[in-house]
């Protein structure tokens, strides 16, 4: 369990990007064994293991298949993580978005280039 001053607070969810919303609905339903908790046009929902497996039919920052997923790590606030980050010197990929529901996310890179998902999630606890 992390410490209060750890800025990651755990592995939250990961969104696969999709181009066909009810096919994924339908394929991860089958695959998992239950229905999804939240099912929009716009996003898909899996509670799995404590967990979210988010499906996302949007493209416009990323495309489907190799390099279509991010896995979102879990930050107490996100706003004050990616200033003090952008402070450090850290490459901010996507800034702060808010997705509604009060969860707000964003991506940074690490040196080598690999995409690192914040989230604030107020559902998680």
């Amino acid at each position: 369990m992390p410490d209060s001053s750890s800025r990651l607070l755990g592995l939250r969810t990961v969104v696969f990007k999709v181009t066909d919303i009810a096919l994924a609905r339908s394929w991860y339903s089958k695959l998992l064994g239950f229905e999804p908790y939240f099912d929009q046009p716009y996003y898909v929902g899996f509670q799995v293991g404590g967990f979210e497996l988010g499906l996302d039919p949007s493209s416009e920052d990323r495309k489907p298949g190799l390099g279509g997923s991010t896995a979102y790590w879990g930050v107490a606030d996100l706003a004050a993580t990616l200033d003090q980050l952008g402070k450090e010197g850290v490459n901010i990929l996507i800034p702060l978005q808010d997705v509604g529901g009060g969860i707000k996310v964003a991506c940074i890179t690490d040196p080598f280039g690999n995409e690192i998902g914040l989230i604030e999630n107020p559902h998680f606890k």
